[in-house]
């Protein structure tokens, strides 16, 4: 069938805010289809070619940041803290398991959020689920909650802050493997973690002089003295998406302009809905989410209705099945995918399949249930004979309490000290170094398997 930007309107759709002025949504989808792109698609073609070499097995994708991006807590201190956390795990993954990493983060766009339900009730009192900052407020209040589709206005001039600031510090000499020990910032809390990150980055920085010291100096600076980093999250709110949306002028192929890669979620993936019929269109990288429900001929229809030309990189799957079900029901999946010839690259979201409430009714996760689901996610590829090819965290560089366990241990307790999310609980930035580490581990074992077992062939 013929697509159009548009054409997603003539589908079912869900996960849709009900606004109730329809003129003032249309005079704002019509205010941003004349602001300027926030990427381009030149760098979305240079994100499909990266994710091909993760799809062979040559490179890994670090996909993370925020659960949802707030208008309250927009800061350069804040942004500039997720992206360290970035760039430290992925200086851990780079060198300890020798292999490229794809840096894509959840940030510069990550605004709404699919809700279980349209409604929520306290004491009685019934109001709209708040969506994210990009539909309404969190505020338990009807004025609050009602959808305001100038939230999307002030999306865009947030989310064109946001990536500026994070291309000057990719760019900029901020990301200089120079000062790779300034980036972990959390040196309280995790003292032995500190301590094994800056004998790492003491090793890389032996490594780098070494090679300066045989006049290779510009071609090490051409190499460690910025990173490339790009920008996803989740299309869920179709208006927008569709408003952003650019024919670019040298392909004349359809772009969506407001993040390099998106995805659409386990809620959204309908293969005859609204938002699998968007994505098909549009010629960025794109995510799908796979779910305990998602059957074998469903993922097959759907990869071949998002990815028709097969194109390496073009669909990532990320799967998020929760620690006890990912080692029953992923296989079943991978074997599937891979009897259709399918070109895809396997990550974990290893998050929102763990989520539970504490004992006093606080949403949480725990760190051990986060490491159970990522290693079973790894032995089942090792299994089936395919890739695991990333991962995808929700995460961020503050000091925050919202999962429990890890080397901090932090408990159902201290889950109050400093609990900020505006929707899922995050790992702070010491987990997310420490599982960083961890993952860097299980990728080192796996790569000598497989150096192994060619060297026995």
């Amino acid at each position: 069938m013929a697509w159009s930007p548009q054409s997603w309107r003539a589908k079912p759709i869900r996960q849709v805010p009900e606004y109730p002025d329809q003129a003032v949504l249309s005079s704002v989808e019509a205010q941003l289809r004349t602001y300027p792109p926030l990427v381009f698609a030149g760098e979305a073609r240079n994100l499909m070619g990266a994710l091909g070499e993760v799809a062979q097995g040559k490179a890994f994708l670090l996909q993370g940041g925020d659960c949802a991006e707030s208008f309250a807590e927009f800061s350069a201190n804040n942004i500039r803290d997720t992206f360290c956390v970035f760039l430290s795990m992925a200086t851990v993954l780079t060198f300890a398991a020798e292999v490229p990493v794809v840096k894509v983060g959840r940030i510069a766009g990550q605004f709404a959020k699919p809700r279980s339900d349209d409604n929520e009730t306290v004491e009685g009192v019934t109001l709209p689920s708040y969506r994210g900052d990009i539909v309404n407020g969190e505020e338990f209040t009807a004025g609050a909650r009602v959808p305001d589709p100038g939230r999307m206005l002030r999306a865009y001039f947030q989310a064109a802050s946001t990536a500026n600031l994070v291309r000057a510090f990719a760019t900029g000499g901020y990301a200089d493997l120079r000062r790779a020990r300034y980036w972990y910032r959390d040196d309280y809390h995790h003292p032995d973690l500190l301590q094994r990150y800056l004998q790492l980055v003491a090793r890389i920085e032996e490594g780098v002089g070494f090679l300066r010291n045989f006049s290779l100096a510009d071609a090490v600076a051409a190499r460690t003295s910025q990173v490339d980093f790009y920008f996803s999250h989740e299309a869920l709110l179709l208006p927008y998406e569709e408003a952003l949306t650019r024919q670019d002028s040298i392909t004349g192929q359809w772009y969506d302009t407001s993040a390099h890669m998106i995805w659409i979620g386990d809620r959204t993936r309908q293969v005859d809905g609204a938002h699998v019929e968007y994505c098909r269109g549009i010629n960025n990288p794109i995510g799908l989410k796979c779910g305990p429900g998602m059957g074998e001929d469903d993922l097959v229809r759907l990869t071949q209705v998002l990815n028709p030309d097969n194109r390496p990189g073009r669909l990532t799957l990320i799967a998020r099945f929760g620690a006890d079900q990912v080692g029953e029901k992923l296989p079943r999946l991978i074997r599937a995918v891979k009897r259709s010839g399918a070109n895809v690259v396997w990550s974990c979201d290893p998050m929102h399949g763990n989520t539970i409430k504490s004992a006093a009714g606080i949403k949480t996760r725990q760190f051990d249930r986060v490491l159970k689901e990522l290693k079973a996610f790894f032995e089942v590829h090792r299994a089936e004979g395919t890739h695991a090819g990333g991962v995808h965290l929700e995460m961020t560089g503050q000091n925050v309490t919202e999962c429990t366990g890890g080397a901090q241990e932090i408990t159902d307790v201290n889950l109050l000290d400093r609990y900020e999310t505006r929707c899922d609980p995050r790992l702070n930035a010491s987990q997310a170094l420490e599982l960083a580490f961890l993952l860097a581990d299980k990728l080192s074992a796996e790569r000598g398997k497989g150096a192994a077992m060619a060297a026995s062939a």
